[in-house]
């Protein structure tokens, strides 16, 4: 558990103020108060990326000591050089958060105008801004308390952090021993042998079953976008708005993908001709 801020400084955008406005008062004094911070591309946001934070808040109810007193969205840096991507990110993730009218979600801009940074800085910052510049979160008796920062990522992120050589082990002992985190079950993901060699920070690593199963994700969004098809009902409507207005990811196929896209319809095209 972090139990003090972080030492290092942290160089802020022009004009940046952290987002605190939907911080909730603390309600139940024996409980430890948490924040949620997923981080991310989120381009585009899909409703799978806000249901994650709904599906967090019954399994901290109903299975642990925590009260969640907020949540964020930390679209990742721009630097971030992953092809396909749009600057647009951190811009549609405040208007999924405004559109769904969250009471305790929010989106913090900080981390996509910087450089790239590890998600361990990443973490690192939400621990400063909210402990050490507002210093903690209000209770009902009106004092003021430390809140734990944990991650909340999907399953794709915990096979990477167990396998050998993708990240390193002081960054594995910041983000799963000081800090912690909640795992969103997907599917084609085997959870037992991605936590295999996390097992000394199992304690602090709390996997969360999708009742009802949501694979969508923002590649597929872009490539149903790509192929003219609909995307409403698979995203927050003024999200699927706004990506109308501004004509996006029409263009921004990889040759990964476009590649992908090739095998996929010669794929259905042998199945079709198997069958007649």
């Amino acid at each position: 558990m972090a139990t003090s801020s972080p030492p290092q400084q942290f160089t802020n955008p022009p004009d940046y103020s952290f987002p605190h406005d939907r911080l909730r008062v603390m309600r139940d004094p024996s409980k430890i108060p948490i924040v949620l911070v997923a981080c991310g591309s989120f381009s585009p946001v899909t409703y799978l990326h806000l249901r994650m934070f709904e599906m967090a808040k019954d399994y901290v109810r109903q299975n642990t000591n925590f009260e969640i007193v907020g949540g964020y969205l930390s679209p990742v840096s721009d630097m971030y050089k992953k092809q396909g991507l749009l600057s647009a990110h951190p811009s549609m993730c405040t208007i999924a958060a405004e559109d769904i009218s969250s009471a305790w979600l929010m989106v913090d801009p900080w981390e996509a105008f910087q450089s790239y940074q590890r998600t361990a800085v990443v973490l690192d910052h939400f621990d400063y801004e909210l402990n050490t510049v507002l210093g903690g979160i209000q209770t009902e008796d009106g004092q003021r308390r430390n809140v734990r920062v944990m991650l909340l990522a999907g399953s794709d992120l915990i096979s990477t952090m167990g396998e050998p050589g993708v990240w390193s082990h002081e960054d594995l002992e910041h983000i799963l021993g000081r800090y912690g985190c909640f795992i969103i079950e997907r599917a084609g993901t085997d959870i037992d042998q991605a936590t295999e060699s996390l097992a000394r920070w199992r304690h602090n690593i709390h996997i969360i079953s999708q009742l009802i199963q949501n694979d969508v994700s923002s590649t597929k969004v872009r490539l149903f976008l790509r192929r003219g098809l609909s995307v409403r009902y698979l995203l927050p409507s003024r999200v699927v708005d706004y990506i109308d207005e501004n004509s996006l990811y029409l263009d921004e196929a990889t040759a990964a993908e476009k590649e992908k896209e090739r095998e996929q319809l010669a794929s259905s095209s042998r199945k079709k001709e198997s069958s007649s």
